[in-house]
């Protein structure tokens, strides 16, 4: 019975890491998209390609950084207790 409701948290935990996953990049997509394509056309310039580019990597730069800090304070929460 342990055993099935382990099992049944970590598969939820995993959805909603992809869920989570899913929702980052449709935020960052739609605000570099905002910010980045000021006249929509049927394809990109190089310099909306680049701008894109850099958006993305800054936004993923700081997901990481953020991720980052927070796994290590709730390591460090875990320590303490």
């Amino acid at each position: 019975m342990a055993a099935r409701k382990d099992a049944v948290i970590k598969s939820i935990r995993s959805e909603m890491a992809l869920a989570n996953a899913q929702e980052l990049m449709n935020k960052t997509n739609e605000k570099c998209f905002a910010k980045c394509v000021t006249k929509p056309s049927t394809s990109l310039s190089g310099s909306e390609e680049t701008c894109l580019a850099r958006c993305l990597d800054r936004y993923m730069e700081a997901f990481n950084i953020v991720s980052r800090s927070y796994i290590s304070r709730i390591s460090k929460e875990r320590l303490e207790h």
